[in-house]
């Protein structure tokens, strides 16, 4: 089988490459941004038209935490929708019989029933600081939902819950909270700060996924007859950002003050993704929090050492 992975590079797309390389019979198709920008309808066209995959995941896209999307909701929303598009569209114009979209559990309503499940989509108003993106990938999904309808291709979506992992973008701004934390406490244990402020009151719960067991799950539905046209990928279990950022604080090893920065902004309350669907099919997460956890921080100990971090 031939398979294009789009954004083969970043966090999501790295551990696709890594679970893809332990399939058999799998000729992986990548191209770096440099070699083909997915926001170029004519050149994803022609590269889709000329390789001929068997299937495609569509993992590129444009991503950051709360300031980033906050700050950026034109290029969010620009971007994502075009890497979509055009992935998609491309795809169904040189023949390609299956498409994996892979989407975030910020789709769903800010004030969802928790935990969410699929069909909670579109039911009311979206989390404002990432509606851009949001909506980016709300198209995304509904683009492979209704060519599947009407031209009776296999396209589907997959929704995860919050990723992290190595390869992650430790950006102390434009990050997600995770990889933040982790960047913050080993600067601060470095340095030998007393004292390290976090956003937010530690309140809102959100759910984390080890990006390999994501990858897995990818794995898994593409070997499905007939998935879903959406399928949520979780854990299924939360924590408090509180709890968090102690795990994290623990795992790095600073012992110093954790100060908490009412004035910013919390987000969403909760975020836990209603996983029975998958779980029904037969798949569900391996990796711990604190062992997800443990194994990222001495990625970014390793990637610091090679040069390699992102952020």
């Amino acid at each position: 089988m031939k398979l294009f992975i789009a954004g083969h590079n970043g966090m999501v797309g790295a551990a696709l490459v890594r679970r893809c390389r332990r399939e058999t019979g799998v000729n992986l198709l990548l191209r770096t941004r440099r070699e083909l920008d997915l926001e170029n309808q004519a050149a994803t066209a022609a590269f889709l038209a000329a390789a001929k995959p068997d299937a495609v995941i569509i993992a590129a896209a444009k991503v950051g935490g709360i300031q980033a999307n906050s700050t950026y909701p034109a290029d969010f929303i620009y971007s994502n929708l075009m890497m979509a598009a055009n992935c998609i569209h491309g795809a169904y114009a040189a023949g390609v019989k299956r498409v994996l979209f892979l989407g975030s559990s910020c789709i769903y309503p800010k004030l969802a029933p928790q935990p969410m499940a699929e069909d909670c989509l579109l039911t009311g108003p979206l989390e404002p600081t990432n509606e851009a993106y949001a909506i980016a990938k709300i198209a995304g999904l509904k683009l492979c939902e209704f060519y599947r309808r009407q031209h009776g291709v296999c396209y589907h979506s997959a929704m995860p819950t919050n990723l992290y992992g190595p390869g992650d973008n430790y950006h102390l701004q434009n990050s997600h909270v995770l990889p933040a934390l982790i960047r913050k406490f080993h600067e601060a244990k470095t340095a030998g700060r007393a004292e390290v402020t976090a956003w937010g009151t530690g309140s809102p719960r959100r759910e984390f996924l080890h990006v390999d067991d994501l990858a897995d799950a990818c794995a898994f539905l593409l070997r499905l007859p007939n998935p879903p046209d959406l399928i949520n990928v979780g854990t299924g279990t939360d924590v408090t950002i509180r709890e968090l950022t102690e795990i994290v604080a623990a795992t790095v090893g600073f012992t110093g003050r954790i100060a908490w920065d009412a004035t910013k902004p919390d987000g969403t309350p909760r975020k836990l993704m209603d996983v029975s669907k998958l779980t029904a099919l037969g798949w569900r997460a391996r990796t711990a929090l604190r062992e997800g956890v443990a194994a990222t921080y001495a990625s970014f100990l390793a990637e610091q050492a090679a040069g390699t971090l992102r952020g």
